[in-house]
Formats: C-alpha cells, sequence, structure tokens
C-alpha cells in the first residue's frame, strides 16, 4: 500500500501499529490500514479502488 501511495504522490504517515497497544486492539491482523486525518479507516490489506479520491 505505501508503494502504491509513493506512486500517487499521496502524501502519508507511517506508524507501527504493533508498537501502540491502542492501534493494535483497534486494528488487529488489518494491517496495513489506511485513515484519513479523522482516524477513519478507509482500507486495509491493498489499496482499495476509489481511495484515492477521498485523501485531499
Amino acid at each position: 500500500m505505501a508503494q502504491a501511495l509513493r506512486s500517487a504522490g499521496v502524501a502519508f504517515e507511517e506508524i507501527d501499529v504493533d508498537a501502540d497497544p491502542a492501534l493494535e486492539a483497534r486494528f488487529g491482523e488489518r494491517v496495513p490500514v489506511l485513515t484519513d486525518r479523522e482516524g477513519n479507516e478507509l482500507c486495509h490489506y491493498r489499496l482499495a479502488p476509489g481511495v484515492l479520491g477521498k485523501l485531499s
């Protein structure tokens, strides 16, 4: 997912979900996960079609 975001020129922050107990509890095995600025999950595992249009 990170490579696809980089290729599309999207700025993002990578966070180690496993290093944060709250994030690990929230997302579990659904990593990588992409959220918007408010923390709403947009997709996980792979970059879903149409998600790039929601990132602005």
